[in-house]
């Protein structure tokens, strides 16, 4: 039994299977990342300036921003997968797969990055925010010339952190048709009850997660300017 198992898992096919899941995986994390950041960066950036102690507060577009980003990351992930379907199907054609799962993904994530980025932002110093505005900086300067900078250690920690979340909601989709890894954890280990096939899987998640934070944590060291 234990020896049909294992020439299973090393067969060509397999091998190409897990390969092509791994690839898929690794495609559906970093371009969703890539995409959730460049949406959740200006976001978070937004809610952190617009805050009541921010450079420029404004109330109401700060509960309004808050309250969509609060309301799609209160959202699961499979339920939003599924609600998105439709506008998956309009922007690439598709409900299943990993393009469309990067859409759900993006939808998914880009509201826990914008967070994330306004938590790093507020460990800025307050002290270097408000000497600029007295040397007459404007808004868009201390965010781009200070904020960024002096916040940019912690972004790359949380970066890491999305990625890994990402990752495992990329694992979450394979229930639904993603594809990836896990989309073979489940359709070839849990339903046909190969529990070896699944928990296999389950490594290279965790392998990947490993890599996903070390190598963060060696570009934020590499940032952190009161290291060295």
């Amino acid at each position: 039994m234990l020896k049909d198992i294992i020439n299973e898992i090393f067969s060509a096919e397999m091998l190409s299977l897990v390969w092509k899941g791994l690839l898929e995986t690794l495609y559906m994390s970093l371009v969703s990342t890539a995409v959730a950041y460049a949406i959740g960066l200006p976001v978070g950036m937004l809610l952190l300036v617009t805050d009541p102690d921010g450079v420029k507060p404004n109330k109401t577009i700060n509960t309004t921003v808050g309250a969509v980003v609060n309301f799609l990351r209160s959202v699961p992930f499979l339920i939003l997968m599924v609600a998105v379907m439709p506008l998956s199907r309009l922007i690439v054609g598709t409900t299943i797969g990993a393009k469309a799962t990067i859409v759900s993904l993006v939808i998914a994530s880009a509201p826990y990055v914008a967070r994330m980025v306004e938590s790093s932002a507020k460990e800025v110093d307050r002290g270097v925010i408000e000497a600029s505005l007295s040397m007459g900086a404007s808004t868009m300067q201390i965010m781009c010339k200070v904020i960024l900078p002096e916040a940019m250690p912690s972004l790359i920690y949380g970066a890491a952190i999305s990625s890994t979340t990402i990752l495992g909601y990329t694992a979450m989709a394979g229930a639904v048709g993603g594809g990836g890894l896990g989309a073979i954890a489940i359709n070839y280990g849990y339903h046909r009850k190969e529990t070896v096939i699944m928990w296999l899987m389950v490594v290279i998640l965790v392998l990947i997660v490993q890599v996903f934070q070390e190598i963060g944590s060696f570009i934020a060291k590499k940032c952190d300017k009161r290291i060295g």
